[in-house]
């Protein structure tokens, strides 16, 4: 399958099914969709509609059953596991409802352990440990570990981590589901302005219509597994804040 030129992710016929007993759950049955680089992006759906699923198979932590996904023109499904890994190490950047941060690790340790997978020189990781944190606006909290930090400063830290690799791909799965809304709102104007200065697309899972409906370009609505709808979302200068 060729990439469309300025598509960030195509998906052609992507399913993904699950035997189950004697029946077969079909988690994701044949999805396909066109990501442009640099849009943001969110993917809506109730439980169990395939949002999660399609986002693991995205991210390359899972694989289709059948079908094409193609990132930066590079086709998922065709990629050895050590491959894999590679893309997941190099082009993409995770953010994850809970935090996913090391306890015992302070938050320099943990925003630098990325880079220590993806055997970046040791004399490179602290200016981009630097970097991550006063994007996020936690510079000054380098040695404290996970349980000293608020829930909206554990959720910065995440994201400094999903970006001190240099990702061309964020993925969040719901981001804010921690928080309460003003933190919330914080970690999403904190993304949006990561999609807007640096030019990284962004895909969010979210059940919250009204919060995609103010930050994102898209939203892709989801059920048992099949893309529904999609709408555009007019954005008022600025973006809506």
């Amino acid at each position: 399958m060729s990439q469309t030129i300025g598509n960030a992710i195509e998906t052609k016929a992507v399913t993904r099914h699950y035997p189950m007993g004697g029946s077969v759950i079909r988690a994701v049955d044949g999805v396909d969709l066109q990501i442009a680089r640099g849009e943001f992006t969110a993917l809506l759906g109730t439980s169990g509609s395939g949002k999660s699923t399609l986002m693991n198979l995205i991210a390359g932590l899972d694989r289709p059953t059948t079908g094409a996904i193609v990132v930066e023109g590079r086709d998922l499904a065709q990629m050895t596991s050590e491959e894999l890994a590679k893309y997941r190490r190099h082009t993409v950047g995770m953010v994850f409802q809970s935090f996913n941060l090391v306890p015992t690790m302070t938050l320099k340790e943990n925003v630098e352990l990325p880079m220590r997978f993806a055997e970046v020189e040791r004399h490179e990781r602290e200016g981009r440990v630097q970097e991550a944190l006063k994007r996020v606006g936690l510079s000054a909290r380098l040695s404290h570990r996970p349980s000293e930090l608020s829930g909206g400063e554990q959720q910065r830290a995440a994201l400094a981590r999903a970006l001190v690799n240099r990702p061309k791909l964020l993925l969040a799965d719901e981001p804010t589901g921690n928080l309460d809304s003003r933190t919330g709102t914080e970690i999403m104007n904190l993304i949006r302005e990561l999609n807007e200065t640096m030019g990284m697309t962004v895909v969010m899972v979210t059940h919250e219509r009204p919060l995609a409906e103010q930050y994102v370009r898209r939203m892709i609505f989801l059920g048992d597994g099949k893309v529904l709808s999609e709408t555009e979302v007019a954005q008022t200068a600025g973006g809506a804040r």
